[in-house]
């Protein structure tokens, strides 16, 4: 008997290498943040004050775009347009609503990028992660519209679950960075 080598779609292939990257990316920073944490003896500096609640809300909406983009990406696969439409709209809604509240968050917070070694590295792990998220909310859009066209089929749907993915990995690293802002203190 002879098996059948099963590839994946180049987008999909593309997608998983590009978010391999992205991935040491944020393991830079990441250990950038542990470096700076454990060379200095307070972490965060004293004062310096962070707003859970409005993350822990903003998590929880990423979260919900994280189930409603796997709704979304099973619906399209099954020929189900409107709904996976509907969910992608919810999705993108969850995801502006974080970036709301992370730019709240960066309006209210009691020190700025220039401030110190925390304040800097805070900035830029949050700000590389809203980058993502933006970027999130314009491939999340694309596919909606897409969606529309007779391109996308059961056997077609190669750009929905490239995005999918890109969309999980935008939570997955948001979960990792919500810890160690929050919790690893």
């Amino acid at each position: 008997m002879r098996s059948v080598a099963i590839r994946a779609h180049p987008l999909v292939f593309g997608t998983v290498v590009f978010l391999a990257s992205e991935s040491m990316v944020f393991a830079a920073l990441l250990a950038a943040y542990f470096s700076l944490r454990g060379a200095t003896s307070s972490w965060p500096p004293p004062g310096t004050e962070l707003s859970g609640a409005g993350m822990a809300a903003g998590t929880a909406l990423l979260a919900l775009g994280s189930v409603t983009m796997a709704i979304a990406q099973v619906a399209a696969m099954r020929q189900g347009r409107v709904l996976a439409r509907a969910m992608l709209g919810v999705t993108i809604l969850a995801a502006l609503g974080f970036l709301l509240l992370e730019q709240h968050d960066w309006n209210t917070a009691n020190f700025h990028i220039v401030d110190n070694a925390y304040a800097t590295i805070y900035y830029v792990l949050t700000g590389t992660h809203f980058a993502h998220v933006l970027a999130g909310v314009a491939l999340l859009a694309a596919v909606a519209i897409f969606l529309r066209a007779p391109a996308f089929t059961r056997e077609h749907h190669a750009g929905v679950e490239a995005v999918a993915y890109y969309w999980h990995f935008v939570f997955a690293v948001w979960l990792v960075l919500y810890a160690t802002i929050f919790f690893v203190r």
